[in-house]
C-alpha cells in the first residue's frame, strides 16, 4: 500500500517545477550586499597582541608631495596641504615633520637701541643662546655701572684730580680779573658786585665813591662835575666795558674748558673699567655686528656718565627703566634647540604671525614704546624651521593674507605697529631693521579654499607650489586591515581605552568601508573612526565588560546614528500618518517612488517621495515644475534636458516630438539638485506615455544618459536603506525592493537588519543598466526592442509610448489647422 502510494506520487511530484523568476538576472547577490570582514583572519584574539603603528595609513600621494616640499629649498616651495577635515591633515603633518625636520644651526634673533636713529632699532642675530648671554651681559654691565661709577667718582684720587682743575681754572679767571681792577683803579674806575650772581660792573669813581654811569649827568648839574670830566668819563667808560667784556669771555672759555677737562677726567676714571668689561663681552661674541654695538654702547655710556652717578631719575619715577637704551630685546631664543623649530599656529591674527610693537599707559598718564616693547610672532619664532597654520582661519584675519604672501616672497620679516585699532591710541614711529627669514610655511586647508586661491590670486602659485592632497579613502586589502587594526590599537593606548577583541576590529573596520561608500575601500577620517572606538569602549564600561566587542561597537554605531536622526524620523512620522503621501503597494500610472538623499552635519539619510508626470496635447515639451518654481538646481535642470534627448533619440527618429508634459516631485518645498532622480522622472513620463501603471512598492535611483544608461550615483546605501525603513513602517509585504544602477554594486555597504530581509526574500535590490530593464521590472510589460522597419511591439512599453506621442502630435496638428482654418474663415 505504501508503495503503491509512492509510485503513485511519484509521477505527480515529478511534474511539478519550481516557478522562475522572470526577474532573477537583475537581483543582486547576497554576497554583494555588504562586504564583511571576518574576525578570524585578523590573525589576533584582541588588540593587547598587536603592535602600534606611528605610520601614516593610507595617504602616500600626500606623504609624497609633503617630503618634496619639506626638502627642497629653493624659494616658493611652502605647502598647501587639502583634503576633507578628519583626515589627519595636521596629525600627519605634526607626525613627518617630527621625522624629517632637519638639524639645524639656529641662530637667535635680538634687537638693540640705535644710538644713531633710536626709531630704527637695530638687528643681532646670534648663534642659539648667545642671545641671552647678551641680554645678561649688557644687564649686568648696567648693573656694574650703576654700582661702581658713583665709587669712583667718590674716590680720593678723583675728588683732588678735580678739584685741582677747577681750582686752576679759577685762578686763570681770578687772575685776569685782578689784573684788569688794578688797570681800571688806576684810571679811576672801580669793579662792583651789584649781585650775589651777576658779574662784576665797571662803575667811575667821583669824590672816592664809585658811581653809576648814568648819575654823571645829574652830578655835573649839580656842579660837583664838569660837562668836560664827564665827558671823558664815559669815553673811557665805553672803553674799559668793551675789554671787560672780553675779559669775560675769556672766563666762559676757561670754564668750557674747566667742564670739558672734568668730562675727560670723568672718561679717564671710567673707561679702563668700562673698557675691560665691554671687551670681556665682546670676546664672547664674535660678530662684526656685535663689536660695532658695542663700540656704541661704550661712546653713549661714556656720553652720559650723569646717568650713572645718579641712583635714581625722573624716568624711573614714571616707571620707565633709565638705562633702557642699554638693554637687548631677545626676540627668537633657541637656546637648546637642536632641531628645526615646528610651530603650530591656532589663531593666526595679524600680531600672533608677524610680531607687534606693544604700547603701555606710564604713570604720567601717557602712552608710549620703545624696541623693548616689540614682541616677535609665529613667523620668526618658526624661522629656520617650519610653520603650519590653517588656511580658512588666515585668510579671514584683516591684513593677514596679503602681508604673509611678500613676506614669503621677500625672505624677510617687517615687524610693524599694525593694528585695526591704532587709531584709537595714535602710532608709533618705530620701525624695526628687516629680519631675513628661511622657513617653510605648510597652510591646511580643504580643496575649495586651494582652487579659489589658484584661481584669483595669481601670486598664490609662486609662493605655494606644492600642494599636498589628502584623501578621504584607501584601497582595502589584507594589508590595509591589518593597518587599520594597528591604528585601532594606536587610538586605543592613545585614549587610554580597553583592548578591542577581533570581532569588535572587524565591526570597525566594516565601518570605515561604509564611510568610504565602496567595498573595496576604506574610510581615512580617523576621527569619526575615534569616537565610535571611545563611545564603544564607554558602552563596554557601562557593562563592566573588560574588553570591547563587536556588540559594543555596534551598539556605539546605532546610538550614533539614534543621536542624529530626529529629522529622518520626523519625516518618517509624516508618511506614517499620512502627511507626506507615499504607496509602496499597488501601481499607478504616472507615479513612481523616488528617493531623496537628506545631508545633516552629524548624518545622512534618504526618504522616499513621490514623482508624478501628466503629459497633454501642445508643444511645450518636458516641463519641470521645480525649475519652473526656481526650487531646482542646474545639475537637475541638466538631467532634464537629458530626459528630452533620450526621448528624441529613442522616438523622433521619423516624427517630431509635439507634446507638454510636467514633472513634479509631491510635496517637495524646498530646493532640490543632482541628476540621481532623472532615471526615475524619466519612467514616470513613460508610464504616463504608455498608459501603464508603476509598481509603487518598487522604489528606485539612478541617473540617466540619452542613450538610455543608467548610470551610477551617490548614496545608494541610505536610499535602500530609507526606503526599507519606510515599508517597514506601512507594513512589508514582501514584493517590495529597489531598482539602483548595476555600476553601484561596489557600494553596497547595507546595514545588517536590510541584508537580512534580502535573505528572508521579504525586500528586494535589483540592479539594472538601461531604462528599459528597468521599465520592465516596474510595468511587468517587455519594454520592446525596435525591427527592421524602425517599429516597436505594438504591446510592448516602447511602442505604446511611440503610438501616444504619435498620436499627441497629430491632434496638435489637427489642432493647428483647424484654427488656423477658422481663422481664414474669419
Amino acid at each position: 500500500m505504501r508503495k503503491n502510494d509512492r509510485m503513485a506520487k511519484g509521477p505527480a511530484k515529478s511534474k511539478r517545477r519550481p516557478r522562475r523568476d522572470p526577474y532573477q538576472r537583475f537581483r543582486v547577490p547576497i554576497d554583494k550586499l555588504r562586504w564583511t570582514c571576518d574576525p578570524d583572519g585578523l590573525g589576533f584574539k584582541t588588540t593587547d597582541e598587536i603592535k602600534t603603528s606611528q605610520e601614516i595609513v593610507g595617504q602616500e600621494r600626500a606623504i609624497g608631495a609633503l617630503q618634496l616640499g619639506l626638502e627642497i629649498e629653493t624659494a616658493g616651495y611652502n605647502i598647501f596641504v587639502t583634503g576633507p577635515p578628519g583626515t589627519g591633515r595636521a596629525t600627519t603633518v605634526q607626525k613627518l615633520l617630527e621625522k624629517t625636520r632637519p638639524i639645524k644651526n639656529l641662530t637667535d634673533k635680538c634687537l638693540v637701541n640705535n644710538f644713531q636713529d633710536p626709531d630704527q632699532p637695530r638687528l643681532l642675530v646670534l648663534p642659539a643662546g648667545e642671545g641671552r648671554q647678551l641680554q645678561a651681559e649688557m644687564d649686568e654691565l648696567v648693573s656694574y655701572l650703576v654700582k661702581n661709577v658713583p665709587r669712583l667718582f667718590e674716590g680720593e684720587g678723583y675728588q683732588n684730580a678735580r678739584q685741582e682743575i677747577v681750582d686752576r681754572f679759577k685762578e686763570q679767571g681770578a687772575a685776569r680779573v685782578r689784573d684788569f681792577e688794578k688797570k681800571v683803579a688806576a684810571e679811576g674806575f672801580a669793579l662792583v658786585q651789584t649781585a650775589p650772581v651777576s658779574r662784576p660792573e665797571l662803575a667811575p669813581i667821583v669824590d672816592k665813591q664809585p658811581v653809576s654811569v648814568d648819575v654823571l649827568d645829574r652830578l655835573v648839574e649839580e656842579g660837583k662835575l664838569t660837562e668836560e670830566r664827564a665827558r671823558e668819563i664815559k669815553a673811557r667808560y665805553r672803553e674799559l666795558s668793551s675789554e671787560l667784556l672780553a675779559i669775560f669771555k675769556e672766563i666762559r672759555e676757561f670754564e668750557r674748558q674747566a667742564r670739558e677737562a672734568l668730562a675727560n677726567l670723568d672718561r679717564e676714571i671710567v673707561t679702563p673699567a668700562l673698557e675691560e668689561r665691554i671687551n670681556e663681552i665682546r670676546e664672547r661674541h664674535k660678530d662684526h655686528r656685535v663689536d660695532e654695538y658695542l663700540n656704541e654702547v661704550k661712546t653713549a655710556i661714556l656720553e652720559r656718565l650723569d646717568l650713572f652717578r645718579q641712583r635714581a631719575s625722573e624716568e624711573a619715577g614714571r616707571g620707565v627703566d633709565p638705562y633702557l637704551e642699554f638693554r637687548v630685546n631677545v626676540l627668537v631664543d633657541n637656546s637648546g634647540a637642536k632641531t628645526a623649530p615646528v610651530v603650530f599656529e591656532t589663531n593666526p591674527t595679524y600680531r600672533n604671525l608677524f610680531g607687534s610693537i606693544e604700547r603701555v599707559w606710564d604713570r604720567s598718564g601717557q602712552w608710549r614704546t620703545d624696541f623693548t616693547h616689540i614682541k616677535a610672532g609665529s613667523l620668526l619664532r618658526a624661522d629656520g624651521g617650519f610653520l603650519v597654520v590653517n588656511a580658512l582661519d588666515l585668510l579671514v584675519e584683516p591684513g593677514v593674507w596679503p602681508n604673509l604672501k611678500r613676506t614669503l616672497r621677500n625672505r624677510q620679516l617687517e615687524i610693524a605697529a599694525y593694528d585695526p585699532f591704532v587709531s584709537l591710541f595714535g602710532t608709533t614711529a618705530l620701525k624695526p631693521e628687516p629680519i631675513p627669514l628661511d622657513l617653510k610655511v605648510i597652510m591646511i586647508g580643504d580643496a575649495t579654499v586651494y582652487a579659489l586661491l589658484a584661481a584669483y590670486d595669481e601670486e598664490f602659485k609662486k609662493v605655494f607650489k606644492v600642494r599636498a592632497d589628502f584623501d578621504w579613502v584607501m584601497d582595502r586589502d589584507r594589508s590595509a586591515v591589518q593597518e587599520y587594526a594597528q591604528v585601532i590599537k594606536t587610538l586605543g593606548e592613545k585614549e587610554n581605552l580597553k583592548p578591542f577583541d577581533k570581532t569588535a576590529v572587524a565591526k570597525v573596520v566594516e565601518y570605515g568601508a561604509r564611510l568610504a561608500g565602496r567595498q573595496g575601500k576604506l574610510s581615512t577620517r580617523f576621527n569619526v573612526i575615534g569616537d565610535i572606538l571611545k563611545e564603544a569602549n564607554y558602552w563596554a564600561g557601562k557593562a563592566q565588560a573588560k574588553v570591547v566587542t563587536g556588540e559594543f561597537v555596534q551598539q556605539a554605531i546605532e546610538a550614533r546614528r539614534h543621536r542624529a536622526k530626529m529629522i529622518e524620523d520626523k519625516l518618517q512620522e509624516s508618511i506614517r500618518q499620512r502627511v507626506l503621501f507615499i504607496d509602496v503597494k499597488g501601481s499607478v500610472v504616472g507615479q513612481v517612488n523616488g528617493l531623496a538623499v537628506y545631508e545633516m552635519v552629524e548624518h545622512t539619510f534618504a526618504i522616499p517621495v513621490r514623482i508624478t508626470a501628466k503629459v497633454g496635447v501642445g508643444s511645450a515639451g518636458v516641463i519641470s515644475v521645480e525649475r519652473e518654481a526656481e526650487l531646482s538646481g542646474p545639475i537637475h535642470d541638466k538631467g532634464l534636458y537629458i530626459i528630452v534627448g533620450y526621448l528624441r533619440n529613442r522616438y523622433a527618429a521619423d516624427m517630431p516630438l509635439v507634446f507638454s508634459a510636467s514633472i513634479t516631485f509631491e510635496q517637495s518645498y524646498g530646493g532640490i539638485d543632482g541628476d540621481s532622480a532623472s532615471s526615475t522622472e524619466l519612467y514616470a513620463l513613460l508610464s504616463e506615455l504608455a498608459g501603464l501603471p508603476l509598481r509603487q512598492d518598487l522604489a528606485v535611483t539612478g541617473s540617466v544618459n540619452q542613450k538610455g544608461e543608467v548610470q551610477p550615483i551617490g548614496g545608494v546605501n541610505e536610499k535602500i536603506e530609507g526606503f526599507f525603513d519606510v515599508c517597514r513602517i506601512k507594513g512589508i509585504t514582501g514584493t517590495q525592493g529597489v531598482l539602483i544602477p548595476k555600476a553601484n554594486i561596489g557600494d553596497l555597504m547595507l546595514r545588517e537588519d536590510v541584508v537580512a530581509a534580502v535573505k528572508q526574500g521579504v525586500f528586494h535590490i535589483y540592479a539594472i543598466e538601461t531604462i528599459d530593464e528597468g521599465i520592465e521590472l516596474l510595468t511587468g510589460v517587455p519594454a520592446g526592442r525596435v525591427d527592421r522597419k524602425g517599429e516597436y511591439p505594438p504591446d510592448s512599453v516602447n511602442g505604446r509610448v511611440k503610438k501616444r506621442l504619435r498620436e499627441l502630435a497629430e491632434m496638435f496638428r489637427r489642432f493647428r489647422a483647424e484654427e488656423g482654418g477658422a481663422g481664414s474663415a474669419r
